[in-house]
């Protein structure tokens, strides 16, 4: 995610590393590269131009007599004109309504129905509420299917209507059909095209009429870039949306749409797609995305998935094997399981400082643990409790069975071991000597 963007703020942000104090001459050249950087993501010239002028008045007008280095103010206040940039603070939807009614716009392509989905998914699981899904692109039948597919996984009724062609009187129907089955969020799923045109608009703004949603919501692919700002300025002047959801951001390395299209159309982003499972779905934090953009992590992001992903009974359980030495590579593989559902690595390697930089050029991907579930899986369950058991010839048969090489296997049973009295130490209070054996494993 803004992998490019990153690099590039980085060196810009270097220049000034080691000078004593900030002139017009170090600033004027750090925020070149700056504005080039961001010009090089597809931000707007204006925007880019008129940040680093605030950046520029903001640094010159410090005076650097604070325990900060010239080059720490500067990545700080760029950080802060970021997130300003980006639309400040968090904005969640508005549910007030009974039901509440969101209706989904936005382009062909863009994940709208995917996405759809996913909003039903997050509202159900994080929200406690009931959602209904409404099919009304009355254009593309496999628009419908791909709805019902998406509803039938996340657990979420579908309303749709073949015979009629009237997505008005759809969107109605469902809204009604939502009251009777006791659905306090009705997310209208609408047509896309190719591009903006007339019919589209008028059809959106006469479904918006009819329905009165509490909220609208903009869906654009953020890999389209400027051309995405432009889209969300084109719908906004019909729609007067409430938000922005800007989808595919795990795959966009440039970070153009997410940083200029608050300011082009004055609407937050609510909400950012990272990933093609239901789950990935995140509430768009301003300023934990401009800490990512500039290589500082997303701890408190981090935090908030594994929290979500903790399972309290289970962590008792194996609070008490590791008590009497008993953890096996079961439970290391539910560790794992529960690790998986937090969401893919290269996202999660990107919320811990100065990771991303420190994995620059590795391949890290969904199938990060693939390896070492298929040694695992490869051992008998009495190996799996018992490691201490896996002699040369059942370690050879374990790398066979599971297509790895003997040493892998080797490997992954020191790394196993070391984890094992780390978790021992940590249960004794023993964290100088955690420390010391963490110095070691370098």
């Amino acid at each position: 995610m803004f992998d490019n963007l990153s690099d590039k703020l980085d060196k810009a942000l270097h220049v000034l590393k080691g000078h004593g104090q900030i002139t017009e001459i170090n600033v004027a050249e750090t925020l070149k590269e700056v504005r080039r950087a961001l010009l090089d993501a597809d931000v707007n010239f204006k925007i880019a131009k008129e940040f680093t002028n605030r950046v520029k008045e903001k640094a010159l007008g410090q005076n650097v007599l604070t325990n900060l280095q010239p080059g720490q103010l500067m990545v700080k206040i760029v950080k802060d004109e970021l997130t300003e940039l980006m639309g400040g603070e968090a904005e969640e939807i508005d549910l007030t309504g009974n039901p509440s009614v969101i209706l989904m716009s936005g382009l062909q392509g863009s994940g709208k129905t995917t996405f759809s989905g996913k909003l039903a998914n997050y509202l159900n699981n994080k929200k406690s509420k009931k959602p209904l899904l409404v099919a009304c692109d009355v254009y593309r039948p496999a628009a419908i299917d791909q709805l019902h597919v998406v509803g039938e996984q996340i657990g979420v009724e579908v309303f749709s209507d073949r015979e009629n062609n009237d997505p008005v009187s759809i969107a109605k129907s469902g809204i009604a059909y939502a009251k009777t089955i006791g659905c306090n969020v009705v997310i209208i799923d609408t047509a896309g095209r190719l591009a903006v045109d007339e019919q589209m608009m008028n059809e959106i703004a006469n479904i918006h009429k009819a329905i009165t949603p509490q909220e609208t919501l903009f869906v654009v692919d953020s890999m389209t870039g400027q051309d995405a700002v432009n889209t969300a300025k084109a719908f906004n002047d019909i729609l007067n949306f409430d938000g922005v959801i800007l989808t595919k951001l795990d795959g966009d390395t440039r970070g153009g749409a997410a940083i200029s299209i608050k300011s082009v159309v004055d609407k937050p982003i609510k909400f950012i797609g990272t990933g093609e499972k239901m789950e990935a779905i995140d509430v768009f934090y301003p300023s934990r995305m401009a800490d990512r953009i500039l290589g500082m992590g997303d701890v408190v992001s981090l935090v908030e998935r594994a929290q979500e992903q903790f399972d309290e009974e289970q962590a008792r359980k194996i609070q008490k094997k590791i008590a009497k030495n008993k953890f096996g590579f079961d439970d290391f593989l539910s560790q794992i399981q529960q690790i998986k559902k937090m969401g893919n690595m290269k996202d999660l390697m990107g919320m811990i400082p100065g990771a991303g930089k420190a994995m620059k050029g590795l391949d890290i991907d969904d199938d990060a643990f693939k390896h070492i579930e298929a040694i695992i899986h490869s051992m008998t369950p009495d190996e799996r409790s018992t490691p201490a058991k896996l002699n040369a010839s059942r370690k050879k048969r374990i790398a066979m069975g599971s297509g790895r090489t003997v040493q892998e296997v080797n490997q992954l049973l020191k790394q196993f071991e070391q984890m094992s009295k780390m978790m021992k130490m940590m249960q004794g209070g023993g964290s100088k000597k955690m420390m010391q054996m963490m110095q070691n494993m370098r």
